[in-house]
């Protein structure tokens, strides 16, 4: 397994998707970064040689922001929603969608499961 970011990265794997495992690095981002390399083809991790992961790793190292860094940055952005009191911090600090999306329906992973109401029960059965 090889190191890049403090992930390990698993050896049987295709390289473009190896790097998927880096969290703040997509599909489109790890093949740039091959082509940036100068890493022709699509290996496997294992099948790469020093140098190319020393290119790999020193790329991440210099050109992106990820794992704890981007996390730290993702987090202090929607704190210092939180504080100023903005729409979206107050959205973030209730749990829920905070883009527009409708709560009266759907919404279930944010809002969390259903829970039953006591003494609410349909009416139209009575007489």
């Amino acid at each position: 397994m090889a190191l890049m970011a403090g992930v390990n990265i698993p050896d049987s794997e295709h390289v473009d998707l190896a790097l998927t495992r880096i969290y703040g690095i997509g599909p489109a981002v790890a093949r740039a970064m091959l082509a940036r390399a100068a890493i022709s083809g699509n290996p496997r991790v294992r099948e790469l040689k020093t140098e190319e992961l020393g290119r790999l790793r020193e790329i991440i190292d210099r050109s992106y922001k990820v794992e704890g860094d981007l996390r730290r940055e993702l987090n202090s952005n929607i704190r210092r929603l939180i504080d100023i009191g903005a729409y979206r911090g107050v959205r973030h600090s209730r749990g829920l969608p905070c883009r527009g999306q409708r709560t009266r329906t759907n919404a279930r992973t944010k809002r969390g499961s259903r829970r039953t109401v006591a003494g609410r029960r349909r009416t139209s059965m009575k007489k």
